[in-house]
């Protein structure tokens, strides 16, 4: 993804870092929401990322159908790596999270989560994100604007040893 703007700086090394997850579980994440939700990175590409999460028994509401608030933390969850992963030497927060749930999973159940950048902003970067079941059935899908905040994000581990397979 190509920045409109020369002034904002990127690095690809979170990217490439991410990259080499693909196929894996991300009980190594770097998000603690992350290790917890325990997804299989798909795929990564500057502005897209794509997770599968299988549906656990701490997942679900009392309907035994995944909770709502847990849909929208695995959005969450996978736009924030991804846009992480964009390689800005800033940190972004959500500024909203605008979420809408047309269906439900079950326990069991394996999701797709697909998050892409719309417009990245030099401040403001707009995502939108869907979850679906395997047949393609939108489960939930939404959209946010990250906002940069003042927090330099840390150089990743040069040596990778904080990587386990």
């Amino acid at each position: 993804m190509q920045q409109a703007n020369s002034e904002v700086q990127t690095d690809d090394s979170r990217l490439r870092f991410f990259q080499s997850f693909i196929g894996q579980s991300m009980s190594q994440s770097i998000s603690p929401v992350g290790r917890w939700l325990n997804g299989t990175l798909l795929a990564i590409e500057p502005g897209a990322m794509k997770m599968s999460f299988v549906i656990g028994p701490d997942m679900i509401n009392p309907m035994m159908v995944l909770h709502g608030g847990i849909a929208a933390t695995i959005l969450d969850d996978v736009i924030g790596t991804m846009v992480y992963a964009l390689g800005r030497e800033h940190a972004y927060t959500s500024v909203n999270l605008n979420c809408d749930f047309l269906h439900a999973a079950k326990l069991g159940d394996t999701l797709i989560a697909h998050a892409f950048v719309v417009r990245a902003g030099r401040n403001i970067i707009h995502v939108e994100a869907e979850l679906v079941d395997e047949q393609g059935k939108i489960i939930a899908k939404c959209s946010s604007n990250m906002i940069q905040t003042s927090l330099k994000i840390p150089a990743l581990p040069v040596n990778g040893a904080d990587k386990k397979s």
